[in-house]
């Protein structure tokens, strides 16, 4: 099995489940409450680290209660925690989010200490990194410490996956020619690509381009659809499990822990694409980011069954 790098974020998620978002100026009474451990990086980290992956995690939080309390938290999941760094100036990042009962949600971020994880705290772990053979990056930490993680595992011949979440401008094409695989929902697909994407043509045509631009595999994930997976020598598409959606926030952030884990295994990218689609297709099924992040027991047996 191969190490597992995970450099991102760290939040504090703050969720109201209620009937239906609420439109400006609107408030909606009713709701349920919950506080839960979030951050795309940490959704990912933990995610991998509970489906079987050896994980490192590299990451800021406050030098506060929430912060100390994550560290705890993810080292309990079995994650090396000798990489985080603690800000004194910045609070833990904080989320702020509405779940509706049809799934759908919406979320405001306060990032915080994120905003502190910078391109020397990448060097700072050079011993990791050396170690590692996947890195998995979002875009919820400062842009420079990302693409500064894409050099240096580039040139340490590490494989780099990027989760290009959440996307606000385009991507150099110098970075794009070093990842191993990209994985763009709808949205960001259209932002990389300018392809609007309807259907699965419109997702093989996006990944198409993005293969153009040096990167070497892509997947695009299309929500309850499923996703594709295309390559210089594959073109194929992965349909989603249907089931029941409770709650949608951080199923992008299990694929994608989930999918770097079974790849780190030695699986295939569409061996590794179903067995996240699993993974994922649970996490929906329960409210909160971190705490509806499935274990490897239900997957495999969920695997088993379909392969039956």
């Amino acid at each position: 099995m191969g190490k597992i790098i995970v450099a991102g974020s760290s939040n504090i998620d703050m969720t109201a489940y209620v009937k239906a978002l609420p439109r400006p100026g609107e408030t909606i009474g009713d709701g349920r409450f919950l506080q839960a451990n979030g951050g795309k990086g940490a959704n990912q980290a933990v995610s991998a680290a509970r489906l079987g992956g050896d994980v490192v995690f590299l990451t800021c939080v406050g030098d506060d209660m929430q912060g100390h309390m994550l560290k705890e938290v993810f080292a309990s999941d079995g994650i090396h925690t000798e990489h985080m760094k603690f800000s004194t100036t910045s609070p833990t990042g904080t989320a702020l989010i509405f779940v509706a009962d049809d799934g759908e949600n919406c979320i405001a971020v306060a990032p915080g200490a994120n905003g502190e994880l910078l391109p020397e705290d990448m060097d700072a772990a050079d011993g990791a990194l050396s170690e590692a053979s996947w890195l998995l990056l979002q875009l919820e930490v400062p842009l420079k410490t990302v693409y500064h993680a894409v050099d240096v595992a580039f040139a340490k011949g590490i494989r780099v996956v990027l989760n290009p979440a959440p996307i606000s401008e385009a991507i150099p094409e110098e970075v794009l020619r070093k990842l191993w695989l990209i994985t763009p929902n709808e949205t960001e697909a259209e932002k990389l690509t300018g392809v609007k994407i309807g259907s699965k043509e419109d997702a093989f045509r996006a990944a198409e381009l993005l293969l153009s631009r040096g990167v070497q595999n892509v997947i695009v994930t299309l929500g309850s659809t499923g996703s594709v997976i295309c390559n210089s020598s594959m073109r194929e598409f992965v349909p989603a499990r249907k089931v029941e959606a409770v709650d949608t926030v951080g199923a992008g952030d299990v694929y994608n822990g989930a999918l770097v884990t079974a790849l780190s295994e030695g699986k295939s990218l569409p061996e590794a694409a179903r067995f996240a689609t699993i993974a994922s297709s649970i996490a929906v099924t329960r409210p909160g980011a971190q705490t509806g992040v499935p274990r490897r027991p239900e997957v495999d047996a969920l695997s088993a069954s379909q392969n039956q």
